[in-house]
């Protein structure tokens, strides 16, 4: 029981110190955070030690903000083509 209380407190840890370093969407923000814990659920599965839960969580958060960061640009070409600067 102890041991699963601590992979969570390191698993929220990591999430929340990702998350400080997100960049500036939305989307960014919510694929960061859904990355980690994703990252983390599946780590903890396969690998079974704290290392790997973490481990999980920080490739989760990775890739969750590369997908959230691509959504966001996506969608601010698609929103507002007309925003960057005029010559």
């Amino acid at each position: 029981m102890k041991t699963r209380l601590w992979i969570s407190a390191a698993t929220v840890a990591s999430v929340m110190t990702l998350a400080g370093c997100a960049g500036n969407g939305p989307n960014q923000n919510i694929g960061l955070a859904g990355g980690a814990v994703g990252g983390a659920l599946l780590g903890n599965a396969i690998g079974g030690s704290t290392a790997a839960t973490v481990g999980g969580a920080a490739i989760g958060g990775l890739v969750g903000n590369e997908v959230g960061r691509s959504s966001d640009q996506r969608n601010q070409q698609r929103y507002y083509p007309n925003n960057g600067p005029r010559y």
